[in-house]
């Protein structure tokens, strides 16, 4: 017996020396190359893939989108219809946030009311009241009217731990300050209920999270994930191959033949609902409120060429914002690459010899966003249109388009809703700063009529009548050349064999959620 005890007393102790029996699973780390990091650890500093992705790794939506696009419960274990304008939600009892404050309604309520000052969010939370908190565990969202997109907003909606978030930090600043560039709290700090915590940042050059040991529910078995973004694709792709990283993304097109073949890379690809688009500014540059000069220079966009050319095939074409199986969708529009007409609308507008503009556009944000730009530029030149091109990172570039400081500017745009009139709240809208509705929309489209079909299709709850109303909208901005509509972004993500569920954690809205994440 002593024999017994004595070896199994050596057992243990090896085990202890490994991380213990309870962390036999664990101790994993993830290490990841993405072009690009999140802005900032604020989740409402900027409305971006980056920061939406990340907040899911340290904060939790109340709800959140299966693959199959149903709602998944997170911090809401239920909700329910009280009435048209009421939905009431139940929420997980027991959980706490990083910095060991309880999680309740109250936190719920205080992040909605953030949102609602957020210059990105508030456009999206426009329609929603005060709520009411019911009990520390059940709160009513409340809506100024019936709208039946609730619950898809409900996946935007990540509480926020609103003791750690209240009050002045050592600068005598207000910590939940909402600051687009330069300091603030929050941009700084993070308390989420998320299955990582931030351990250390440092823009542009890494982001390390560490495991939520007291996380409420299920998680993988990564303990750190080391966050490095690089932008050179060449760079990223030579990282994977050479296990140097577990993950990229996203994977350039050009290489997808490469990795897929590759034994020990696992090439995952997705068709997406976000659109590539470049905006035409008409208030900036006068000459673009000409309507013949905007078709001109979409008849001068050679989109199938930038799809077969830049994008290797691996996308299609786009003369819309609503892609094919969202309301809104026109199957017959037809494409308006004309050469000879883009040359006719310039000389019937008087500037057949053109003129000169500016032009920026990210380089680490969208697929080959510096090669399409570039391909734009290209094109404009033969109907003598000279652009002058800047391109560059997006942690700098939001700066700059939300200051509007080019005549010609590039967006890409996944509707936060999975609902086309999104991309009109954010694009094409009429900018509102009071509403929030336009707060993408550097080309200054505006107009009334169409503003009047996207609040009567947000109003609309019957679906035909609904899917009218935005099938006219999105005929309306065809028709005045609202915008240069380009292609929709492919999405793709390499993983060494070593991560056991990669496709599961990766989804249509390129959020990843790696706390779900398994490695051998």
């Amino acid at each position: 017996m002593k024999r017994l005890i004595a070896l199994l007393s050596l057992a243990l102790a090896a085990m202890l020396a490994l991380g213990g029996i309870a962390n036999a699973a664990e101790g994993k780390t993830f290490r990841i190359a993405m072009a690009s990091d999140p802005e900032s650890l604020d989740p409402h500093m900027q409305l971006s893939g980056p920061i939406l992705a990340y907040s899911h790794w340290v904060f939790d939506p109340l709800v959140r989108w299966t693959p199959d696009m149903k709602f998944e419960a997170r911090l809401a274990e239920k909700w329910e219809q009280i009435n048209p304008t009421t939905m009431r939600f139940h929420l997980r009892k027991g959980v706490k946030f990083h910095s060991g404050n309880p999680f309740t309604a109250k936190d719920v309520a205080w992040t909605l009311d953030r949102l609602k000052k957020s210059p990105d969010f508030k456009g999206l939370f426009i329609k929603f009241a005060e709520p009411k908190v019911i009990d520390d565990n059940t709160i009513d969202i409340i809506t100024t009217e019936p709208y039946g997109l609730v619950m898809n907003l409900a996946t935007y909606i990540f509480p926020m731990d609103s003791k750690f978030y209240t009050g002045t930090d050592a600068k005598g600043q207000p910590k939940d300050a909402i600051v687009k560039s330069g300091y603030s709290f929050a941009n700084d700090n993070a308390s989420g209920t998320g299955p990582y915590s931030v351990a250390e940042r440092e823009q542009g050059v890494k982001l390390i999270l560490k495991a939520n040991k007291g996380y409420w529910g299920k998680r993988g078995n990564v303990d750190t994930i080391e966050l490095t973004p690089i932008k050179n694709e060449a760079t990223r792709v030579a990282a994977i191959l050479k296990g140097d990283v577990d993950f990229i993304s996203p994977v350039p097109v050009q290489d997808y033949d490469q990795l897929s073949k590759n034994a020990d890379v696992e090439l995952i690809t997705m068709p997406s609902a976000r659109i590539i688009t470049i905006q035409l500014n008409q208030k900036k540059f006068p000459q673009f409120a000409d309507k013949r000069v905007r078709e001109a220079i979409i008849a001068a966009t050679d989109t199938a060429g930038i799809v077969a050319k830049v994008m290797k095939g691996y996308t299609t074409t786009t003369q819309q914002q609503a892609p094919k199986g969202f309301a809104g969708y026109i199957a017959d529009l037809k494409p308006r690459y004309n050469l000879d007409n883009a040359k006719k609308l310039m000389k019937d507008a008087g500037f057949e010899k053109g003129f000169e503009v500016s032009m920026i556009a990210p380089n680490n944000r969208y697929v080959n966003d510096e090669k399409i730009a570039q391909a734009f530029v290209s094109m404009m030149a033969r109907i003598n249109i000279k652009v002058n091109l800047k391109t560059m990172p997006k942690a700098q570039y939001w700066d700059q388009f939300d200051a509007q400081v080019a005549d010609i500017q590039m967006i890409g745009w996944h509707p936060d809703t999975e609902d086309t009139a999104n991309y009109s709240e954010y694009l094409l809208m009429t900018p509102n700063k009071d509403t929030g509705m336009g707060q993408y929309n550097s080309g200054n489209y505006a107009n009334p009529k169409f503003d009047a079909l996207i609040d009567a299709a947000n109003r609309e709850t019957d679906p035909a009548k609904r899917d009218a109303l935005l099938k006219e909208s999105e005929q309306m901005a065809y028709n005045d050349a609202a915008f240069v509509p380009l292609h929709w972004e492919p999405l793709s993500w390499a993983a060494r064999k070593t991560v056991k569920n990669a496709k599961q954690v990766v989804n249509a809205q390129d959020f990843p959620y790696f706390g779900d994440l398994m490695m051998q």
